[in-house]
């Protein structure tokens, strides 16, 4: 009896110390639901609040770009207004520029578009008009000292090309974009400004197609860059005369070299002056600077080569007068096309005398320049505008 006595109070005693730990777990969950609940409510507060706060930024946000938008209209009314009254600006001087000449003969000059063969068919008197104009040297020893004025003739093609005139005869040729197998003769400068387009002109169509706006024109031949091959490029002589391929050079120079950084489609750049024949080039793309070469016209063959240390970086175009290279920059936002490095071969230029000069219009950024030895004038394209750039002459101080 007194055994069966123990056994009950031991099995009271273990289910009291079963409860009690049963409750006791209990109350620890329920205390750990509780600070999961208490933890769960905290971040949705903080997920609330940063939800509010993205929209208030997003609202902010909204409010600025709108801001931004508005002050950009207002700016860019602003700069179309400065623009109209700088073109008009422009056209006022221009006027005041053809009714207060700075020379007498500047009437004269200004027939240079009227007159089919100036220079060539004029007649003594007008000739005699002309000599201060020429101020021409036999030791050509001048250097451009400024741009006596600027002719926009009007626009007609692509974005880039080139136009010259041969110096020896009134015909002028037009290049239509960066390559091609085609260019178009007009008779005279007069013959072009007054055509629509390239109608009434003489389609000339080449065996070999041109790469790059670099050709040029001298008495009656053209000489254009042919790509041949990835290391080389090929200078070609063409007889217009007869349409005949007379001779052809080859130069090594890498395919994907540019001579322009900022018109990488011109590999190379002829060019034509009173010493005869140029070629601006670059043998690889890492030269940072412009070579140039001196070409006899008659064989193509190189004569001498010069490192002109005028840097491709930012280059537009350039063009050779009087064996002084004149390299024209520009930025990759097209602004005001400026003359920042000149090379002179013969050293006759000291450095003082290097002209700044900066173009007297803009319509976007030359493609191509090209020296008229005869007019002293250059032959520009421009964002697809054909302009004539006339040009005042000074001796260079023999250094």
């Amino acid at each position: 009896m007194k055994l069966l006595f123990i056994l009950l109070v031991s099995c009271a005693w273990t289910l009291i110390g079963a409860q009690n730990y049963y409750q006791a777990l209990m109350d620890y969950l329920e205390n750990r639901l509780l600070a999961i609940e208490d933890r769960m409510q905290l971040w949705h507060d903080h997920a609330h609040q940063y939800h509010t706060e993205m929209l208030d930024f997003k609202k902010l946000t909204s409010e600025a770009m709108a801001g931004l938008r508005n002050d950009h209209s207002m700016i860019f009314k602003d700069l179309e207004g400065a623009s109209a009254r700088v073109n008009l600006v422009e056209r006022e001087l221009e006027y005041v520029e053809t009714q207060n000449s700075p020379r007498a003969c500047a009437n004269r000059a200004d027939k240079v578009i009227e007159q089919e063969a100036w220079g060539l068919q004029e007649s003594d008197e007008v000739e005699d008009d002309w000599e201060e104009l020429q101020s021409r040297v036999s030791d050509c020893v001048e250097i451009i000292s400024g741009f006596r004025s600027v002719k926009i003739l009007k626009r007609i093609g692509s974005h880039k090309g080139m136009w010259t005139r041969d110096p020896k005869s009134s015909k002028v040729y037009i290049f239509n974009g960066t390559s091609g197998d085609t260019v178009y003769e007009f008779k005279s400068v007069r013959d072009f400004s007054r055509s629509l387009g390239v109608m009434g002109s003489r389609t000339i169509h080449l065996p070999f197609e041109w790469t790059s706006p670099g050709s040029a024109v001298y008495d009656g031949y053209l000489y254009y860059i042919k790509q041949k091959t990835d290391t080389d490029v090929q200078v070609v002589k063409y007889d217009l005369r007869s349409g005949s391929v007379t001779d052809t050079a080859m130069f090594p120079m890498e395919r994907h070299a540019s001579l322009y950084t900022l018109n990488p489609e011109t590999v190379a750049d002829l060019a034509v002056d009173d010493e005869g024949l140029w070629l601006l080039f670059t043998p690889t793309d890492s030269e940072p600077n412009i070579s140039l070469a001196k070409m006899d016209t008659a064989t193509l063959d190189i004569e001498q080569i010069w490192d002109t240390r005028c840097p491709r970086d930012n280059a537009e175009a350039a063009f050779v007068v009087c064996g002084t290279v004149y390299v024209v920059y520009n930025t990759r936002l097209a602004s005001r096309s400026r003359v920042q490095c000149v090379y002179d071969v013969n050293d006759m230029m000291v450095s003082e005398e290097a002209p700044l000069l900066y173009f007297p219009r803009r319509y976007g950024a030359h493609a191509s320049l090209k020296y008229n030895t005869e007019e002293k004038q250059v032959y520009g394209w421009d964002d697809g505008y054909q302009i004539i750039y006339r040009l005042t002459m000074k001796r260079k101080l023999l250094a």
